[in-house]
């Protein structure tokens, strides 16, 4: 078999594929790519767990991709993994994907909406019952749900099948990610994320690193999720697993209402499922003032206050 030998990231070879297929960037689909060889290396190299670089991994190493593009990423992916899985929702993209992938015999591209995927059944289907890697280029108006889709998939009580997410994102979004509680940028994102795992800011990429160039910068940034659950970073959190699931269900409808109102306090924020009396001897017995707004709490904060209003 043939192996590709041209430039992915080249602008002259993304038009010439392009024309080739009759397509154009859809804005609808959000599709800007990468023309700098470096960037979709750099990130498929992020996405690989350190164990597999020491030679420690003995687990065969998948990969989850949403979104391949022209498939620039795709291929770096391909050399790393055991498997790769690459989902497309643009129809229009599968055969370009057929002949920029036709070597990478270990990728199997899906044409699908990531969105209508049962994720659970989708990994068992594609990787049997191995961990697995998402990386990808995400479009920037889909990127929250995208994110919160993959980290809902996981039960907290329980070891993930996603070990972790690398993306590249808004970089106005990577920030809030990765913000620290009562920060500006902090939000419920941000509080969600951590009930499942920690991000961390990678590295920048600029507009001009784009075709077409998007009008705003964009960054890095991964989520690793805890090894064995919630119960890696938060002590005294009830031993039945069904519970614990229960528990942390509460605590993300505390942290979306705390924050769909920042400029209420939490007391009157949760009114619409507490009463006052309730959420203020709640926030008493958690040493926190009754004034006090769900923007200053951290996740771990919105999980005790998710134990005392059972």
């Amino acid at each position: 078999m043939e192996t590709w030998d041209k430039n992915l990231c080249s602008p002259s070879v993304v038009r010439e594929l392009l024309a080739k297929y009759h397509l154009a960037p859809k804005k609808g689909f959000g599709q800007n790519f990468l023309i700098n060889s470096r960037i979709p290396q750099e990130i498929a190299e992020s996405s690989v767990p350190e164990e597999a670089w020491n030679g420690s991994c003995a687990q065969p190493l998948y990969a989850l991709e949403i979104g391949p593009g022209l498939g620039a990423m795709t291929r770096h992916l391909s050399a790393l993994y055991d498997r790769v899985a690459a989902v497309e929702i643009d129809r229009g993209l599968i055969p370009l994907l057929e002949e920029t992938l036709a070597d990478c015999t270990n990728v199997q591209v899906i044409n699908e909406d990531f969105m209508k995927l049962d994720v659970p059944g989708f990994l068992e289907q594609q990787f049997g019952g191995g961990a697995v890697h998402v990386c990808a280029n995400l479009p920037y108006y889909i990127t929250t749900p995208i994110l919160m889709k993959l980290l809902e998939a996981q039960k907290p009580s329980q070891p993930p099948r996603i070990q972790s997410v690398t993306i590249l994102v808004q970089t106005e979004v990577a920030d809030r990610l990765c913000a620290p509680a009562g920060s500006v940028a902090y939000g419920a994102i941000t509080a969600a994320v951590r009930l499942a795992g920690t991000a961390k800011k990678l590295f920048s990429v600029s507009a001009g690193n784009f075709l077409p160039q998007p009008k705003v910068a964009s960054s890095v940034v991964q989520v690793q999720l805890y090894p064995n659950g919630i119960r890696d970073v938060i002590d005294g959190l009830p031993s039945d697993d069904a519970t614990l699931d229960a528990l942390i269900e509460r605590a993300k409808e505390l942290i979306s209402l705390g924050f769909g109102q920042r400029r209420k306090t939490l007391v009157n924020a949760l009114a619409s499922a507490y009463t006052r009396e309730a959420v203020t001897a709640a926030l008493e017995k958690l040493n926190l003032r009754a004034d006090i707004r769900g923007e200053k709490l951290s996740a771990e904060q919105f999980v005790a206050l998710a134990c005392q209003l059972t």
